[in-house]
């Protein structure tokens, strides 16, 4: 594929990550989005729908992830790369559920600054920015 080519599919699928954010409250079912943007605090846990919840948020971390790793594929044109980011997504995504799981059905005022923390790696393409310049470094060191 050309450089000029893989930089344009790369911009896109960046440009899919932001359409994802931009549009989380209408593709997305989620009661957190507005219970994160108030005084949390201060409010009680939202009413929510558990299996739909989790549902719609491992919808989230699919689609973020299929991006990400179309665009570390295409960035560094290394299948031992994928797979191992492959490994680390799935792998962050079992670890990472099972804590959001608890805090779903357990919510304590205590443990919401925790919550918050771990529905974001769910939510957000973070294993993106952790994973770029992790594999950056290893092909410099190859």
């Amino acid at each position: 594929m050309p450089k000029l080519t893989r930089y344009i599919v790369i911009v896109l699928l960046l440009v899919v990550l932001i359409l994802i954010r931009a549009f989380e409250d209408v593709l997305f079912y989620d009661p957190y989005l507005t219970f994160f943007e108030n005084d949390y605090l201060y409010i009680d846990n939202p009413r929510r729908e558990v299996f739909k919840l989790v549902f719609f948020t491992s919808l989230r971390y699919l689609l973020n992830t299929l991006a990400s790793l179309g665009i570390l594929y295409l960035l560094f044109q290394d299948k031992s790369i994928i797979k191992f980011a492959i490994l680390v997504y799935v792998i962050s995504y079992i670890l990472l559920l099972i804590p959001f799981l608890y805090f779903v059905v357990n919510p304590r005022q205590a443990d919401y600054y925790l919550f918050f923390n771990i529905r974001r790696f769910l939510i957000q393409p973070l294993l993106l920015i952790l994973l770029l310049p992790a594999f950056y470094y290893h092909k410099l060191k190859r």
